[in-house]
């Protein structure tokens, strides 16, 4: 079904980090969309889905200011119950994400309302802004319920490449994952 043909019962989600490769949930339409007010970063201490309390990872989230070009995904008004239920036990598992509804921009211009998850910048698993090397050296090695940090990583990298979303810290990371894999990025592992 294509997302022209939702009629305007229809929730959406917005989805930035690995929502867009992994949403989870039952959706009838998927689409990109670009929204405004917040970007993606990779600075929340991950200790549930990928690491732990004694060895955290890092996990995207959208903060305040610029933009962010992800997925909307369109859930009917019968699956909308179970699909939030869902998505509070996936994203709000220690409450850094503030449930917020935003506007969105659909790629074909229409504008939507989607739920969204923020970060909340007061909560203790923000990290604030790391640099790139900092990044790197939580990710590797970091393991937890939902897998493998550097993974994680790298498929929101490659589904980012695969919607033509160009976003510059993410594929640097990447990049730096890589290189540090193969030897030559000299990263020490925390």
């Amino acid at each position: 079904m294509d997302a022209t043909d939702i009629g305007s019962s229809a929730y959406w989600v917005f989805g930035y980090g690995s929502l867009i490769w992994n949403p989870g949930f039952a959706h009838v339409a998927a689409r990109p969309a670009v929204l405004h007010g917040a970007h993606r970063s990779l600075c929340i201490y991950s200790h549930h889905h990928r690491g732990t309390p004694e060895r955290p990872g890092l996990v995207f989230g959208l903060v305040e200011g610029g933009s962010c070009r992800g997925m909307a995904f369109a859930v009917t008004e019968a699956d909308w119950p179970g699909v939030r239920e869902y998505l509070k036990a996936r994203e709000q598992v220690t409450s850094v994400y503030r449930e917020a509804t935003r506007r969105v921009r659909l790629d074909d211009g229409r504008e939507v309302k989607a739920l969204a998850f923020l970060v909340d910048r007061h909560h203790d698993q923000y990290a604030g802004r790391l640099t790139l090397a900092e990044q790197a050296r939580m990710v590797i090695g970091a393991v937890g319920s939902s897998g493998n940090n550097v993974d994680y990583v790298r498929n929101t990298a490659r589904h980012l490449a695969e919607l033509g979303i160009r976003d510059r810290q993410v594929m640097a990371l990447a990049a730096l994952l890589e290189a540090a894999e193969a030897g030559g990025a000299g990263l020490e592992v925390a």
